[in-house]
């Protein structure tokens, strides 16, 4: 144990563009799945703070929606402006960027890390896809020029390759503090929101690009019978013809996604659930800032309601 680490406790905002990995370093880092993932941008739509308590002190790790210049409806400004908000509110912002890659968007994520005036450490992930090294130098030469970084670590998130380097380099970067929570909490957000992200990941993994941004999932049941969860949820899109794609031929698709989800939560909540899923139809839903307050997107954590 780092005696210069001993009693730190703090805020650490994990921020960059979509698909850079953010939440899969998320998981990678608490050891366990609180965030979903898939391969698809735009994955996460909420803040989700993981809770880390090391002898050494508690990291309070935010994971937030990828910074994005695609799309200016109601969900996008949404997703941006809970980045930005979770930047403004931390002790340390990790900036996570891709390996070989700089794009916009990076650039976005970062000024607005520049412009929050916090304290940032870079991870650089997926350096288990480089085959040469080498390569990576000039990379690294380069970000180191474009912000003061506290520090630059390269990182694997999918193979945990330094993310124990990275975590102590995170703990260095916190204030002194004694915990905010008890040692075995591990979030804040209730196992009914996390109902709700595990169907939806089902819809991001196995649909088209563009069908599971126009999708989101409401927990309209969760409760718990004879040692068993049994949960309903609803699925809302925005045209008939969504609806079809999710349903599939003779509810198949549909069937499918929700068994899948299904065996996800009980692996999460460690008891046996009975899931039932609908789909129905709300038109624009992602573009009314009324609806998308009634579907559980608003500041901070969901106040119980569930929605994805």
């Amino acid at each position: 144990m780092s005696e210069n680490i001993v009693g730190r406790c703090g805020t650490v905002a994990i921020i960059g563009r979509p698909n850079v990995g953010k939440s899969t370093l998320l998981n990678r880092l608490m050891g366990q799945k609180l965030a979903i993932t898939s391969h698809k941008a735009q994955t996460t739509r909420h803040s989700i703070l993981g809770i880390k308590t090391r002898p050494e002190g508690q990291i309070l790790f935010v994971d937030t929606p990828g910074i994005h210049q695609r799309g200016a409806n109601a969900l996008n400004r949404y997703l941006n402006r809970a980045a930005r908000t979770a930047i403004s509110d931390t002790d340390l912002a990790l900036f996570v960027v891709e390996a070989l890659r700089w794009t916009d968007e990076d650039a976005a994520a970062l000024g607005a890390i520049a412009t929050a005036g916090v304290p940032v450490i870079a991870a650089v992930n997926k350096v288990d896809r480089i085959s040469n090294k080498e390569d990576l130098l000039p990379y690294l030469q380069d970000l180191g020029q474009r912000h003061a970084f506290v520090d630059l670590i390269p990182v694997s998130a999918a193979n945990g390759d330094q993310v124990e380097v990275l975590e102590l380099a995170l703990l260095r970067g916190l204030p002194e503090g004694e915990p905010v929570f008890p040692e075995d909490q591990i979030t804040d957000r209730s196992e009914r929101f996390f109902a709700a992200e595990l169907v939806r990941e089902q819809l991001v993994q196995r649909y088209g690009e563009e069908l599971p941004y126009r999708t989101t999932v409401e927990i309209e049941r969760f409760e718990e019978v004879g040692g068993r969860y049994k949960i309903n949820a609803l699925i809302w899109v925005e045209r008939q013809s969504q609806k079809a794609i999710i349903i599939g031929r003779q509810g198949e698709a549909l069937k499918a996604a929700a068994t899948q989800a299904r065996l996800e939560m009980q692996k999460v909540f460690g008891c046996p659930v009975h899931l039932e899923v609908w789909v129905k139809v709300k038109k624009s839903w992602s573009s009314d800032e009324a609806a998308l307050g009634r579907l559980g997107y608003g500041d901070g954590p969901l106040d119980g309601r569930g929605g994805s």
